[in-house]
């Protein structure tokens, strides 16, 4: 990264607050393939002079994983560990690239005292976009055919379909739908903790029965709005050899391609 980007402890001992936390999230911060979604989100803020802190040391994980597997003690811990941290900075608004973090910090952190704002990264570009200070010129997608899948902690969970579409409906692509989407959406297989275990037996794994339906438009880009998604996405892309001619990628990897940042 060219540019600086400040903690919230940073911010408090200069008297100020940013504008928005940005919750970097596990995935975002250790896995590999999806730091490189953390990076393009923070490049478009940066360029567009939107002042956004992160907690760096002081993140922890949400809880998410250990509430979905039942663990509800860890969770509680954890989130109250965050909450403390939260509240300390007195913080109002957090956007995330992660629906799993999204869901928890919006939807299962009131009840334990954590009051804010909470906003997916698709959300906010949008607002970002409606309000003049985001433009997205979509040159290098025109023409290119890509499909978009539903995150479940986005879509089915908080009802939100269109923040993710309209994003890409300005990149001048070709967007088409799989049959199972917004509403009736297909899992990716990752949710409810599925992502840190072996799949049960059966006779195909889930993101290789959703992947097979991606691949059947031949789109070009497979687009989605989660961490998780991108690993099983990418994944089943693999397992059908199609490495070389579909990419899996964050809508935010796509804008920030389409600004050549």
């Amino acid at each position: 990264m060219d540019f600086n980007i400040k903690t919230m402890a940073e911010y408090a001992a200069e008297g100020k607050s940013p504008e928005v936390l940005f919750w970097v999230g596990c995935a975002g911060s250790f896995d590999d393939r999806a730091k490189k979604i953390t990076k393009a989100f923070c490049k478009i803020l940066n360029k567009i002079g939107v002042e956004f802190a992160v907690l760096g040391q002081e993140e922890s994980c949400t809880g998410d994983p250990a509430k979905r597997a039942g663990n509800e003690f860890v969770f509680q811990m954890m989130a109250l560990t965050n909450i403390e941290v939260l509240n300390a900075y007195e913080v109002k608004k957090i956007v995330t690239a992660c629906p799993h973090c999204f869901n928890t910090l919006k939807n299962e952190y009131p009840s334990l005292g954590g009051h804010y704002e909470v906003v997916h990264h698709t959300q906010f570009l949008k607002t970002l976009m409606e309000e003049g200070r985001l433009k997205i010129e979509g040159g290098a997608f025109k023409g290119k055919k890509i499909t978009f899948h539903d995150p479940c902690y986005l879509g089915r969970a908080n009802n939100e379909y269109e923040a993710p579409r309209i994003l890409l409906e300005k990149l001048d692509a070709e967007l088409v739908e799989m049959k199972r989407c917004k509403t009736n959406g297909l899992c990716c297989g990752a949710g409810g903790a599925q992502m840190f275990k072996e799949p049960e037996k059966g006779n195909k794994d889930i993101n290789i029965e959703r992947t097979e339906e991606a691949l059947s438009f031949e789109p070009k880009v497979i687009a989605t709005g989660c961490p998780f998604c991108n690993t099983m996405m990418t994944d089943g892309v693999k397992h059908f050899n199609k490495n070389t001619e579909v990419a899996v990628k964050d809508i935010v990897e796509l804008l920030a391609e389409a600004e050549d940042l």
